[in-house]
């Protein structure tokens, strides 16, 4: 199995109790368990405009709020394992990363691209063809080398 979730759709459940005020931090039932709101990386930075380059549409980075959960490469969700979700509450978007994929370019950029697009699923005219933000296009990964598969999602 791939790490990201085959109905798209399903991330993007409300959260319920969070407000769409800029600061209001999400309660503990809403994120997985142990994950931690973090400063996102310079990295992250330059990730975001490179998907935005390769989508050739523009978003507010600013907008994304990250949390990691640390120390695992897989967490629980309501929709089973998974390595990243991308989720939206009225304007804020937030992005949720296993603390073993947050520094994974692939991984991270692909939930930017959820963001930027404003939907679910994985429209393959942006995640195969322009940007190759899949498993698949982007190259495998040592846990599929080592016979394994993807844990959680999948596309």
């Amino acid at each position: 199995m791939k790490p990201f979730a085959t109905l798209r759709a399903l991330t993007l459940i409300p959260l319920i109790g969070l407000g769409a005020c800029s600061g209001t931090e999400p309660t503990t039932a809403l994120l997985p368990q142990g994950a931690l709101a973090i400063a996102a990386p310079a990295s992250y930075t330059e990730w975001y405009s490179r998907t935005e380059s390769c989508a050739a549409t523009q978003g507010d980075f600013a907008k994304l709020r990250f949390f990691v959960v640390p120390g695992v490469r897989t967490f629980q969700s309501e929709f089973g394992e998974t390595v990243a979700l991308w989720r939206k509450v009225g304007d804020e978007q937030f992005i949720i990363v296993s603390g073993e994929y947050s520094n994974d370019e692939m991984v991270v950029r692909h939930e930017m691209l959820h963001a930027l697009l404003q939907r679910e699923g994985h429209p393959a005219e942006f995640f195969v063809n322009r940007c190759r933000l899949t498993w698949d296009t982007w190259g495998q990964s040592a846990f599929a080398s080592a016979g394994g598969g993807h844990p959680g999602h999948t596309y």
